[in-house]
């Protein structure tokens, strides 16, 4: 291969990767909510929720394995 022709390849894939960072950037191939959209934050929840969960699923399945034996 002659280096025009590397040169022009990889002109070619450079033109590739910047339109698909192009499309990526402005949020157009994600699917849902924008890269760029700040209106939502997501949801986290405190500690205290976390255990409150985690006690009631323990207490779930200590039910089911007291049904099973």
């Amino acid at each position: 291969m002659e280096i025009d022709q590397i040169v022009s390849q990889l002109r070619s894939q450079r033109d590739a990767i910047d339109r698909a960072i192009t499309a990526l950037s402005s949020g157009t191939a994600h699917r849902g909510r924008p890269f760029g959209s700040k209106n939502k934050t997501r949801r986290t929840m405190s500690a205290a929720a976390r255990k409150r969960i985690s006690i009631a699923q323990k207490a779930r399945w200590a039910a089911q394995r007291k049904a099973k034996g």
